[in-house]
């Protein structure tokens, strides 16, 4: 006899700091084991699964992410009342925003329509370490401008093989960001924050793995003069040959957004 589930899309936000990303994995401290460790406390006895929208890299913070809960035999009776109590049994770098149920149709993979990505930084000094969990610093001075310009080339439909981590032949690589532009940050705010800071903005449905640090790791090498915009314009050709060696540290990105 087959056991009745209910379904779930719970959405969150996390600062990724001091966590070795989403996926579980032995002997380190993950946002799914803190999750599945709150749920285990929270719902007891009854059995149940989580399923998150992606994966995040060691130290990337989320503004918004999401997962499904999938429950068994037993519907949460009260939504409200299982948010306040999971977000008072969760640690304090990991908050809950939402829950809505769904029914068994929904993919909480394959129903993202979209994710938006910021990735903020600041150039040219030694800033305030309590920026260094979602701000990343470039010592050296960076052409903005020229950085701004290199950003727009990765808007559309390309080849990114260059921009994932050890790709393989038969990967996906062709891909399409429906936006992408270097800009002056006006979205994370803190007193100790520098006078003024930068964040490159991604919107699209997929990315490969380490894809926009990437991404960002060319552009602050443009912004140094190491490379030009033609490398930029090369390396999304399907048979480019150019090589991206740089990846951005990681506490820099942010999930700023999800949509369904």
């Amino acid at each position: 006899m087959l056991k009745k589930r209910f379904y779930y899309v719970i959405k969150i936000q996390f600062l990724g700091y001091r966590f070795h990303g989403w996926q579980k994995q032995t002997n380190s401290k993950t946002i799914h084991l803190m999750i599945d460790r709150t749920l285990k406390f929270v719902l007891g006895e009854q059995s149940f699964k989580s399923l998150g929208a992606g994966r995040t890299d060691a130290m990337v913070s989320a503004n918004e992410a999401a997962f499904e809960l999938f429950l068994e035999e037993k519907s949460l009776p009260n939504l409200d009342s299982f948010l306040n109590i999971f977000n008072h049994n969760l640690p304090q770098d990991i908050r809950m925003l939402s829950i809505k149920e769904v029914d068994s149709s929904f993919n909480i993979i394959k129903d993202s329509k979209q994710k938006e990505y910021h990735y903020v930084f600041a150039h040219g000094g030694k800033f305030h370490p309590f920026c260094a969990p979602i701000l990343t610093t470039i010592l050296e001075s960076l052409d903005i401008d020229l950085m701004i310009k290199g950003s727009r080339l990765f808007e559309g439909n390309h080849n990114f093989k260059t921009y994932c981590y050890k790709p393989k032949n038969n990967g996906i690589y062709q891909r399409e960001l429906i936006y992408c532009q270097l800009m002056e940050n006006k979205v994370y705010r803190a007193n100790f924050f520098p006078d003024k800071s930068y964040l490159l903005k991604v919107i699209g449905k997929g990315f490969g793995r380490h894809q926009i640090r990437l991404m960002m790791g060319a552009l602050i090498k443009l912004g140094k003069g190491e490379i030009d915009i033609d490398f930029i314009k090369k390396s999304l050709f399907k048979n480019s040959k150019e090589v991206m060696d740089y990846i951005a540290p990681a506490s820099g990105l942010i999930l700023h957004k999800i949509d369904f």
